[in-house]
């Protein structure tokens, strides 16, 4: 392994006080690079002829670097560290989002009509023809984003209150790439049926459901039977999201390479929500050559420890990951840091595709093996080729809620992952961009758009 580079996701503010004269500045910038530390924004907050008044922003790469460099400014002579924050933490106090009202009420008319008696006559609209809940209300461009925290990022079983963040982000990135309101819904139960029973409950409210953060295998379980059993989308987004996200960056990366879906060898290791449902796509996509595996190696028939999901892709071969990545065209990591070396890669087929999406530290460094492969892509942002479900998961129900989807279709998922592809030309496809940035403004219009067409045709949309 080799260090991390400093990142946003340790960035610290640092206000400092120093001598106002030639160098002193220079002197603590010298300082931070020398423990590592990536110098951004330095503000002026006052001056005067004895000494002046600067706020630093520093990225590190852990919670522990950033404790070094503000250490080592501390350590300086003549300089006075006044006051050092987590910009992160800063970030999220008080909550990252909130709930506005979009009328104002400044009169007793606008009240009379906002609220009783006036909103009677839209309730009584709605019992009558309950389609109309999605005009009338805010239904229908409302997801729950809904977890039981029983698997939160890759930090494990950290319970609902810890998930909160996580599902506040997701809402947060719902409204700002596809103008959809999103709620955050932390159940303080991991069980089943009771977290079934609850989304149906609450499903009134909401034009579709997101499920985040659900263990394997019960999130499979929770996804398949809310599907069968509610009228409106539901998607869990570690399985689809991610899924629509590899495959539409799969399809420039064999472009790349001058390969077909149907002929590579792919090895996708992590058998987990991700690592099913990649594959699962894959193959109805098209790809036939998938071979997956988990801690133990070769998802393989001899095993007798695989659930039903696993079993789906069991193999005749067993073996270690090592074997597995024998000659292989393609690599997939949705697991565990470090699980790769570079000698594993050098035994591949010529020009590999390795996307090692592990966060935040990958299967292995892509400055490891950047020379060894073709295509390089991990789920960091610091690094070319962010696999990053934020590309599939705003459109995917832009699309949805705008033709008013029953479901969400497999049909749909592999529209959405064509047009997050088209989104790179030709002229633009290269090693480091196969893949389209978050902040790419077109990307959220180009999936609901394939999304919405996917669901006319497959016959799941209420709208045309």
């Amino acid at each position: 392994m080799v260090n991390l580079n400093p990142t946003s996701s340790f960035s610290l503010k640092i206000e400092i006080e120093i001598p106002n004269r030639p160098g002193a500045l220079a002197s603590v910038m010298s300082t931070i690079a020398s423990v590592g530390g990536s110098l951004g924004d330095i503000s002026l907050l006052q001056r005067n002829l004895k000494y002046s008044q600067r706020e630093l922003t520093v990225d590190a790469s852990s919670t522990e670097h950033a404790e070094r460099i503000v250490s080592a400014v501390k350590s300086l002579p003549n300089v006075k560290v006044l006051n050092f924050s987590d910009r992160t933490f800063a970030m999220h106090r008080g909550g990252k989002i909130r709930i506005e009202s979009k009328l104002p009420l400044k009169s007793q008319s606008d009240l009379a009509m906002a609220y009783t008696p006036g909103v009677g006559r839209i309730c009584q609209a709605i019992a009558a023809e309950k389609e109309r809940v999605f005009s009338l209300t805010i239904k229908g461009n409302t997801v729950a984003v809904v977890t039981d925290g029983s698997a939160v990022l890759g930090l494990g079983n950290l319970g609902p209150e810890a998930a909160l963040p996580v599902m506040e982000g997701k809402a947060l990135l719902f409204k700002e790439f596809a103008g959809i309101d999103a709620f955050p819904v932390c159940l303080d139960t991991q069980d089943t049926d009771k977290i079934i029973e609850t989304v149906k409950n609450i499903a009134p409210v909401f034009g579709g459901i997101n499920l985040e953060d659900i263990s394997a295998p019960r999130c499979f379980e929770i996804e398949q039977r809310l599907r069968k059993e509610l009228d409106i989308p539901v998607f869990h987004d570690d399985q689809h999201g991610t899924a629509i996200v590899v495959l539409s960056a799969l399809y420039n990366a064999l472009q790349l390479v001058c390969k077909s879906l149907d002929t590579v060898q792919i090895i996708i290791n992590g058998a987990g929500a991700a690592g099913v449902a990649i594959a699962q796509l894959l193959r109805q996509a098209g790809a036939t050559k998938i071979v997956l595996c988990d801690s133990k190696g070769i998802l393989c028939t001899q095993r007798s420890d695989l659930n039903a999901q696993k079993l789906k892709f069991a193999v005749a071969a067993s073996g270690t990951l090592a074997d597995a990545l024998k000659e292989a065209d393609v690599f997939l990591g949705v697991s565990v840091p470090g699980v790769v070396t570079p000698e594993m890669i050098k035994r591949m087929a010529k020009d590999p595709i390795v996307f090692a999406m592990a966060n935040p530290i990958p299967e292995i460094q892509p400055e490891l093996v950047y020379e060894d492969v073709a295509v390089m892509a991990t789920g960091r942002s610091d690094y070319p080729n962010q696999i990053n479900n934020v590309l599939a998961f705003p459109g995917v129900f832009r699309g949805a809620l705008n033709c008013r989807a029953r479901e969400i279709t497999t049909n749909m998922y592999l529209e959405a992952a064509k047009a997050i592809a088209s989104l790179i030309s030709p002229e633009d496809l290269d090693r480091e961009h196969i893949i389209p940035s978050v902040f790419d403004t077109r990307v959220a219009t180009a999936v609901a758009t394939a999304v919405q067409l996917a669901a006319e045709k497959d016959g799941v949309a209420r709208k045309q």
